[in-house]
């Protein structure tokens, strides 16, 4: 199958990466400079490129700020069979667009990214594949996830932006709260050096994905809990109460398990 991929950044690279050895492959990016290092496929610039290429799938891996107006400039260098997807983290706006461009569609998420995940062990990792995609839009990309070991799931893009919601807001937003109030510590214990590293793998990401995330309108239900639950604790270390903050360890654990 030929294959383009939009954008050479850290997904784009790594897509390239496991998908080059089995497909005819090319990566477009408006930057040469960034694809300097892309091995083993095509590395376009220009638009007329695309059109040469004529491919059977692309796969959209720019930044989630630039996802739809990545595929609205190459729409019309694609031939009218060709399989458009992306893999967006943040799915605002992408359930309109395909209904309207004309194109058959497969849309997935790979939850990890190069920030965190162990790209060479991937099968603790997940990935979802969205339902109304196109049928062999989601056949290509189930084999490949398969391939790397990734543990698949097939939600409606309602349940999508829900998951996401749950999955990413409450991480991401305890960690903002970490952030805002930790100070320098000369010699941090273990704990704080943890919390550390992940701080500063979040605030790594793109503004406008964290900002997305936030601002997914599922999102506040997500902080509220995390707001009553501080109320709780708060009130259980200002009383001092040993047997309510024994029974509220009991439920974190019963969380955890």
């Amino acid at each position: 199958m030929r294959v383009l991929i939009l954008g050479a950044g850290k997904m784009g690279s790594f897509f390239a990466d496991v998908i080059s050895f089995q497909h005819e492959t090319a990566v477009y990016d408006v930057r040469p400079e960034r694809l300097r290092f892309m091995y083993n496929c095509y590395r376009f610039t220009e638009l007329d490129e695309i059109r040469d290429f004529k491919p059977e799938l692309v796969i959209n891996a720019v930044t989630v700020k630039y996802t739809i107006e990545a595929f609205r400039k190459v729409l019309p260098c694609l031939p009218p069979d060709c399989i458009i997807s992306d893999i967006a983290s943040v799915k605002t706006g992408l359930k309109e667009f395909y209904s309207d461009c004309g194109f058959r569609f497969v849309s997935t998420h790979p939850m990890f990214g190069p920030t965190f995940a162990n790209l060479d062990k991937l099968s603790t990792e997940n990935a979802i594949i969205i339902s109304e995609g196109d049928h062999l839009g989601k056949v290509f990309f189930k084999d490949l996830y398969q391939q790397l070991n990734l543990n698949i799931f097939e939600y409606t893009f309602e349940g999508h932006d829900e998951t996401v919601a749950y999955s990413l807001s409450i991480p991401f937003v305890s960690t903002f709260v970490f952030a805002a109030v930790m100070k320098h510590q000369d010699a941090p214990g273990t704990t704080f050096k943890k919390h550390m590293a992940i701080a500063k793998g979040v605030m790594g990401e793109d503004d406008y994905l964290l900002q997305e995330i936030l601002f997914n309108p599922r999102t506040p239900a997500q902080v509220e809990g995390i707001r009553t639950e501080l109320d709780e604790l708060l009130g259980i270390i200002n009383n001092r109460d040993a047997e309510g903050m024994k029974r509220y360890l009991e439920k974190i654990r019963a969380n955890i398990k």
